[in-house]
């Protein structure tokens, strides 16, 4: 009789954690632990300066995972729109990579018009029901403007002309103000800052990709 009792009484009762108790197990033990829960995908650095009429976009060339480097060379910094427009990526490669394809297609449907394909790119990013579940962040720059576009369905336009996401980009973007009223290049600034942000930031690394306009809006080749 009592062993019922009590077993009607324990399915009933909920066991609250004291305070400052903490869970057996967590993601971030795991991780500790060896196992691959918890760790997370880092990768990159991008910079984007506009100065006197020239662009520079640069991206190093680090992906890591939790304390470990995958690769030293990835090409985080692409061409699109015939060359009309160039892209820096932040974030799991195969969701920046879908999401390319996406503004592409925006650009295909708007030519010379990037604000305004940006745009309709961030509303069906922040909608769609797929593209809510990509985790990116993207630099998208031509010979008239640059802007961020967001996860959170964000078009962001620097008021200063200077953009930096990822691992990196507070030490890149802190360091390309500071050399912004030097005699410098836009091309050599970004280098630059991009250096001190690799030498500070431990995701990231100096293999430079660097593309850009100058100032006849001349820009790089199309990428095949």
């Amino acid at each position: 009789m009592f062993p019922r009792i009590l077993s009607r009484v324990s399915s009933k009762l909920r066991v609250v954690p004291a305070a400052g108790t903490r869970r057996a197990y967590c993601p971030s033990a795991a991780a500790a632990a060896g196992h691959g829960e918890g760790k997370k995908w880092r990768a990159t650095t991008i910079l984007s300066i506009r100065k006197d009429g020239e662009v520079a976009v640069v991206g190093d060339g680090q992906v890591s995972f939790g304390d470990m480097m995958l690769k030293p060379n990835a090409k985080k910094v692409r061409v699109i729109d015939n060359g009309r427009v160039i892209t820096g990526f932040a974030g799991a490669t195969a969701d920046c990579l879908t999401l390319l394809e996406r503004l592409e297609t925006r650009l295909e449907q708007r030519p010379g018009q990037l604000m305004r394909a940006c745009v309709e790119m961030a509303k069906g990013w922040r909608t769609d029901k797929y593209l809510r579940h990509l985790s990116a962040m993207l630099v998208v720059v031509d010979k008239d403007v640059s802007l961020t576009l967001t996860g959170n369905g964000d078009v962001i336009e620097p008021q200063d002309g200077i953009i930096g996401i990822g691992s990196g980009g507070a030490y890149a973007t802190a360091a390309a103000r500071a050399l912004m009223d030097t005699d410098l290049s836009a091309k050599e600034v970004a280098l630059k800052a991009m250096t001190i942000a690799a030498d500070m930031c431990v995701y990231t690394n100096h293999n430079f990709v660097v593309e850009g306009f100058d100032k006849d809006g001349k820009g790089p080749e199309a990428e095949n």
